[in-house]
């Protein structure tokens, strides 16, 4: 069976969201604003997430599909205010990408990643509106997550440590210094010192070669699923976890990590 071409699914896609912001189209797809969409593009982001983390190739390519549908939408509406096309943001992504790839499509000579992520970011500092070197990272984002990017940004021009030794012995500093807060009973201070430390943390994170956003999400779906584990073993005994002390709370913590280390 021949595949169908990639270039009219594409516009098909662009004109069926065309159709549905139309006067027959759908009432809902019309009454949608940029801001009214946010959190629902956000939920398809973080769904195309979990499906690569279930390496569920099907749902990812459901998800994928959604995901390109926001793309367009939001591009429909730049239509419909005069402000860009569907087409612009294309012409707008080949051209950043042909400009960012020298090493690929001129004359550019790389010996590595490393002077890859060099030239990107000097080529980025150069272009139009970027006001310093942290324009790009949004302000919006998960607060680890921006540390990491931070953080990343200028290591790509050597303001970083050497190696996760010298990361751990300014987290054993932080740490201190957060204690000493603490100590001092001042929430303004403590709220910084422990600020501080996290944010070196995600430091040795890098380091280490961990995304520290990806290792607290699996720590956190960890979290869940024991606890959920607890509560079940208890109910099934007919007694509430809220009548348990914290210790026959603690030996069913125990029981439940167990449980996921060593399915049966």
């Amino acid at each position: 069976m021949e595949k169908e071409n990639p270039t009219q699914l594409f516009q098909e896609l662009v004109d069926l969201v065309e159709k549905l912001r139309s006067e027959d189209g759908c009432p809902w797809d019309r009454e949608q604003t940029r801001n009214s969409l946010k959190p629902l593009m956000l939920e398809e982001l973080y769904e195309a997430l979990e499906a690569i983390d279930r390496e569920d190739e099907v749902s990812l390519k459901e998800e994928l599909g959604d995901m390109l549908l926001h793309i367009i939408f939001h591009a429909q509406i730049g239509k419909e205010h005069g402000t860009f096309t569907i087409e612009d943001v294309l012409t707008g992504i080949i051209e950043k990408m042909k400009q960012r790839h020298p090493h690929v499509f001129g004359k550019t000579q790389v010996t590595g990643v490393d002077q890859v992520l060099l030239n990107w970011e000097n080529i980025k500092s150069k272009e139009k509106n970027r006001e310093n070197r942290f324009s790009s990272i949004p302000r919006s984002l998960p607060a680890l997550l921006r540390a990491f990017a931070l953080q990343s940004r200028v290591a790509r021009v050597g303001f970083d440590w050497s190696n996760a030794h010298e990361v751990w012995e300014k987290v054993e500093e932080e740490l201190k210094e957060l204690k000493e807060a603490m100590a001092e009973g001042q929430l303004d201070k403590v709220e910084r010192e422990w600020g501080d430390l996290v944010f070196t943390l995600v430091n040795l994170a890098r380091h280490l070669g961990v995304q520290p956003e990806e290792s607290l999400r699996q720590t956190c779906d960890r979290f869940e699923e024991r606890f959920t584990l607890m509560e079940k073993e208890i109910e099934s005994k007919g007694q509430d976890l809220s009548g348990l002390s914290l210790e026959e709370m603690d030996v069913l913590w125990e029981n439940a990590k167990k449980k996921k280390e060593n399915p049966q």
